[in-house]
This record gives C-alpha cells, structure tokens and sequence, in this order.
C-alpha cells in the first residue's frame, strides 16, 4: 500500500505546487523503492540547483531509514510515513513508525551483511540525525547538509 498524502488547504488557496512531502508505505520490502522515488522526486523539485550527489545521499538516507524500518519498526499489516521538507540549506528525512525500541549502533562487522544503515546514516550526515518519540512509537530522522 503507497498512498501520497496532500493537506487540505483554506478555499482562498490553490492546489500544492509540486510533489507532496508525506508518503504513507506499507511494511513491505517493495516500500524501500517506492521511497527512493518519492525522495528523489520531492528533492529534485524542492531544491532544484543540487547536485547529483546531495539528491542521492537523500535518497540513500531514506532507503536505509525506511528499510530499518521494515526490518524492525513494522508489523504484517502496519504502515510507516516518510516526511520531508527542503530548503537551500539541507533536506530532512523522517520515517515514522509504530514501534518504540529505537535502533542502535552496531559495531562494524565483515561477518554480517547487516546493521550498517546507522552506520551510513552518521557518516552522510554527521551529527544531524537522530530519534524522537512520538505517539504512538518513534520518527527516526536525518538531515542532508547542502554544500
């Protein structure tokens, strides 16, 4: 289940330009892909003179955010959101999931395949991501730094 969602806007408004900023996904393995889209579309739309490798670190971060959450922050049946907002000077990504257990930091290993999207999530974006609490589990979130 992918379903974009727009805010309802005041009559003396128009319609959102531009791709929305929330994408509500199902906690399936097909999810990831549908993220790496959304992002890529919203970041290309929002900052438009980035360049080729600020849009994929987004994109980077937001797969490995949601995948994490697929893994461990879903259920059979349970949706996550992906939130975003960009500016000239950095692009934050938020998933948000049921699931309160935040996730760790694991030490790097070359016997495992996996535990490195913390890993990868702090060298993108050093000491701008984290995990806040929210009703009813967490938003696990990181914020791209233009350059």
């Amino acid at each position: 289940m992918i379903q974009l969602r727009r805010g309802t806007l005041p009559a003396c408004c128009g319609p959102q330009l531009g791709p929305p900023s929330i994408l509500l996904l199902a906690g399936e393995a097909e999810s990831a892909k549908a993220a790496r889209e959304f992002v890529h579309e919203y970041v290309t739309h929002n900052v438009p003179d980035a360049s080729g490798d600020y849009v994929d670190a987004a994109v980077l971060i937001a797969s490995e955010l949601v995948t994490n959450s697929i893994r461990y922050g879903t259920g059979p049946g349970e949706t996550m959101r992906v939130v975003l907002d960009a500016d000239d000077t950095r692009t934050r990504v938020e998933v948000h999931d049921s699931v309160r257990t935040h996730p760790r930091m694991r030490p790097e290993s070359d016997d495992s395949d996996r535990g490195r999207g913390l890993i990868i999530l702090d060298a993108l974006c050093p000491g701008a991501w984290g995990i806040t609490d929210i009703p009813p589990g967490k938003a696990v979130w990181a914020e791209v730094k233009a350059r």
